[in-house]
Order: C-alpha cells, then structure tokens, then sequence
C-alpha cells in the first residue's frame, strides 16, 4: 500500500477515491491511451488497499509474463469465437465472495468512438456496481469518484459513462474519444 502511494508520488500522480470498497464492482477505466495507464490504475487501487483483477488480450499471456499477469490477477481474454466471456465473467461474481475487475471499454489504446458494452451486460448480469475511474492525465491524479449503476438500457447507460469521462484527457489526449 504504502510502496504504491510513493511510487505513485514520485512520478507526481495522485489518487482521489470518494467510493466505497465494494466487494464485487466492475472497475470502468478511461481513457485508456497508454500502457501507462495499466500501471497507473494498478497503484492507485492497490493504494487503498484494494485488489482488482483485469482483462487483458490472450496473447499477453505468453511464458514467462503469463505467471506475472496471473498473479496481479490478469483474466485473458480469447478473441476466438465460443463461450461467452460475458457470462463466464457473471458466474464467476456469483461464485467468488470478493471480486473486482478492470475494465478499459474503449478495448485499445487507439481512438475510437465506439466502445465494448461487455462491461455493461456484465455488471447488470452480475448485479455489481460500477466505479468509474478515470485516468485525468492532464492533472496527473487518478480519480475514483463515481458510481454507476447501469439500468440494462446499454445504449442509455453508455451515453451516460461517456458523457462523464468527456471531462478528461488521458495521458495522450490525441488518442480519446468519448463521442
């Protein structure tokens, strides 16, 4: 806790957190513009005291990083056809008594104006909340401090995410778009 506060410090970057520590949320992280940000919103959970699993392509999850993804709690994600990673992600809330997962919707560090929903369907399935985390580069400070609860009217409820993150920059602004 304290070596991800000072290491968070030290590159001149800041956590502000106003929600609780739920024990099952969907951790909604944007704008994903650098790989920065994967480390960025690492430390800044685990500051609080709090660990998160994450999504994150298959083929990272090659020797010998797949031990180090795993053991941070790195979820691979197939992009093969088959079971649905939705409904697997939902069961496994209903299963597991402490779960937290990030999410970047945006699913590259490339602009692009149309999100993934999975996170949506996900949270509504498992009856989690969603902590909207944005990743305020232009003021160096990791912010914690929404939470959502989607409605099941994906389209509403992503209108709604992204009309909160339109207010940030990420770390290369060049490469967000809320629209």
């Amino acid at each position: 806790m304290g070596f991800c506060k000072g290491m968070l410090r030290l590159f001149g970057w800041r956590v502000k957190c106003d929600v609780p520590d739920y024990p099952k949320c969907i951790i909604c992280v944007a704008p994903h513009t650098s790989n920065w940000d994967f480390v960025l919103g690492e430390f800044a959970w685990w500051s609080l005291g709090r660990k998160a699993g994450f999504l994150m392509k298959e083929s990272w999850f090659f020797f010998p990083m797949k031990y180090l993804f795993r053991a941070l709690g790195g979820i691979p994600v197939s992009r093969k056809g088959g079971a649905s990673l939705s409904e697997t992600i939902i069961q496994k809330f209903a299963v597991t008594p402490h779960l937290n997962i990030a999410i970047t919707p945006e699913g590259t560090r490339s602009k692009v104006s149309q999100w993934h929903t999975g996170f949506l369907y996900i949270a509504h399935g498992a009856g989690v909340p969603i902590v909207l985390g944005a990743v305020d580069g232009a003021n160096k400070l990791v912010r914690l401090e929404k939470t959502f609860i989607p409605t099941g009217d994906v389209e509403a409820d992503m209108r709604a995410i992204k009309d909160y993150y339109r207010q940030f920059q990420g770390i290369r602004p060049d490469k967000f778009s809320a629209e």
